[in-house]
């Protein structure tokens, strides 16, 4: 067998660079871009192995590590899983600041490559500088802390490890059932170790994504219970999107005339103005798509975790003969909640499953109200983005007001992105489906920060369409450096600062619980008597090298979008967002969950808690 000797940072590198996928019939490289921030612990080693691949895996340096793994997930998440981005950071803080990007692309199934320099296997220089010890267990070290937010996780101490545990991993990442990310840790002097590898392992090697079909049994049984419905209802999630399934979608509904629901993640999976898409469901959703559910007799649920806010904390389906169809490619989603699990792609099970069920269709009486609901809500949408006067506090707007004029104005291509905050529901709620796909909102983990570091990989996914980011005052304090890290690297944003004085829509929650306001809002955190410290976010954005303005009226939105499309770098409109006005926020019918106390001290509290408790009557008990 012939062999090469590099070093572990060499082989490495070399590995990673020889992995393509075909996409479209046309090879790609798997991971298209690398993201790095060096310090002692990959500096020496790896990184120089990235400078020698750059031709092929352009490596970006970021301003943060979490925010760098960030714009990996999201780059990851805009070329709907099919090809990967890599962050790399040093030992200590900066391994652990990207603890959270790990969360975020657990949590969403996105792939994600996480490489961080850790102690010394020799142990001879210990304690390192950034290594905390542990006083029981001297293997542990920070990095460890990422082993129960990845699917894999590996730290490698020998050089031969590696033709074990790279396979290993890109098959995790790879694998639509195990979706997520990975971790290795390098040890600082083991990147430098050499040994004779074959040259076989580092032979260009192309990747395909799984598509696992259903055994016929299982479709069998779907089938029949499908045709024994009355009121069935799709809910399509964001696997729709990953399995490049939203054809068959549209043509399996239309076949057999099933309304379509969408998750947030499944969002755009189907064109507004298709008469069975009835909207979004659950807490951040809207009424038309929850009625439908409350009467659904058979629901099937393509692709979707069934998180709470689809759900309603499981209170949406209130019909308690209703039956759960669940068509996943991972056995951990398809089994909740006693669901008929359908194991497989939701392309390839859909047609299927639609060969097997002919010429059977569902009530055009049912199929009627889905679009009658959908009207509604879409009137319902109009009014919220079109305020009247006196609705809003005087010089505000409200986010479905900014929503709106995003929705009109935004071209073919480009993309909308949102993470936390009161952003996620509002955008959810008012969004009209005028294509297909180019919409992310991290509402999984909810990450506060997502937004830009987010938009900045979407934009190097797609270069040549506009990436629009919508961000909180909350969230763009947490993690804006990347608008600086946009500005150097030349991809263009256009991001949209909503600034309503601080965590707003906490403040509603507060509120609506029956507590006080305390340490959500600006005005109501511990601080000196005076006026109130607010930041210029215009003059911050500008002083990271964006251009940018701060809106005197919504009015001036248009305008200044227009002018945003234009720029030749990123772009930051800045707008005053209403925090308490009813009208200023969107609402839709359904219950969800949050921990309240069982013993209350007024009777204002009383009240809210025993209205909220009243909700659970129909919340189903884990069947």
């Amino acid at each position: 067998m012939n062999t090469v000797r590099l070093t572990v940072a060499e082989a490495l590198a070399k590995y990673l660079a020889a992995q393509m996928i075909e996409i479209d019939g046309k090879k790609e490289q798997l991971f298209g871009t690398a993201f790095a921030i060096f310090g002692h612990g990959n500096v020496t080693c790896f990184g120089q192995q990235l400078k020698n691949i750059e031709d092929k895996i352009p490596t970006w340096r970021g301003q943060n590590e979490q925010s760098m793994a960030t714009a990996a997930i999201a780059y990851a998440k805009a070329n709907q899983r099919r090809r990967i981005g890599i962050a790399t950071s040093s030992i200590g803080p900066g391994a652990t600041n990207m603890v959270t990007a790990a969360g975020i692309a657990h949590t969403n199934r996105l792939p994600l490559l996480l490489i961080a320099g850790d102690a010394y296997v020799s142990r001879l220089p210990d304690p390192v500088l950034q290594q905390p010890e542990n006083f029981e267990d001297p293997s542990v070290t920070s990095n460890d802390a990422f082993k129960p937010l990845t699917r894999y996780w590996d730290r490698v101490l020998s050089p031969s490890q590696l033709m074990h545990t790279l396979p290993q991993a890109l098959d995790t990442m790879l694998d639509p059932a195990t979706c997520g990310p990975v971790f290795l840790g390098l040890p600082q002097d083991i990147q430098g170790v050499a040994y004779d590898f074959p040259e076989v392992f580092f032979a260009e090697k192309v990747h395909r994504i799984r598509r696992p079909e259903p055994e016929m049994v299982v479709l069998e049984e779907a089938k029949e219970i499908l045709m024994k419905a009355k009121k069935p209802l799709i809910i399509s999630g964001g696997g729709v999107h990953y399995s490049l399934a939203t054809d068959e979608l549209a043509d399996f509904a239309g076949k057999h005339n099933i309304p379509v629901v969408e998750t947030i993640a499944g969002r755009a999976t189907m064109l507004q103005d298709n008469p069975l898409n009835a909207g979004p469901i659950g807490v951040t959703g809207s009424n038309s798509a929850n009625h439908m559910a409350n009467e659904a007799d058979v629901v099937l649920a393509i692709g979707t975790r069934l998180q709470d806010f689809t759900t309603g904390s499981w209170s949406v389906f209130k019909n308690p003969e209703m039956k759960l169809v669940s068509i996943n490619v991972a056995k951990f989603d398809a089994i909740k909640h006693m669901s008929y699990p359908v194991l497989g792609d939701a392309k390839t099970s859909m047609t299927k499953l639609s060969a097997l069920l002919g010429d059977w269709r569902s009530g055009d009486e049912w199929s009627a109200k889905a679009k009658a609901e959908a009207d509604e809500w879409k009137e319902l949408v109009h009014r919220r983005t079109h305020p009247q006067e006196g609705d809003l506090l005087p010089g505000m707007s409200s986010y479905a007001e900014v929503i709106g004029k995003l929705n009109k104005s935004m071209e073919k291509g480009d993309t909308v992105l949102t993470a936390a905050g009161g952003l996620p529901a509002e955008l959810s709620m008012n969004w009209q489906n005028y294509q297909i796909g180019k919409f992310d909102i991290d509402f999984g983990y909810s990450c506060m920060g997502y937004e830009i570091a987010g938009g900045w990989g979407a934009k190097i996914a797609n270069p040549d369409n506009d990436v629009v980011v919508l961000v909180g005052d909350g969230s763009y304090l947490i993690q804006n450096s990347d608008i600086y890290s946009s500005v150097l690297t030349g991809h263009k944003m256009i991001v949209v600062v909503c600034d309503n004085g601080g965590f707003a829509v906490i403040n509603k929650l507060q509120n609506n619980t029956g507590n006080e306001s305390f340490n959500n809002l600006l005005e109501d955190c511990r601080r000196p008597e005076g006026e109130l410290a607010r930041v210029d976010f215009a003059k911050h954005a500008e002083a990271q090298g964006a251009i940018s303005e701060k809106l005197t009226s919504v009015d001036e939105f248009d305008a200044a979008f227009a002018r945003a499309k234009e720029a030749d770098r990123t772009y930051v409109i800045v707008v005053d967002i209403d925090p308490v006005s009813p009208a200023a926020w969107s609402k839709c019918d359904c219950w969800w969950e949050v921990g309240l106390p069982e013993v209350t001290r007024n009777e204002h509290t009383a009240k809210k808690v025993a209205d909220w408790e009243e909700g659970r009557a129909t919340q189903r008990r884990g069947v």
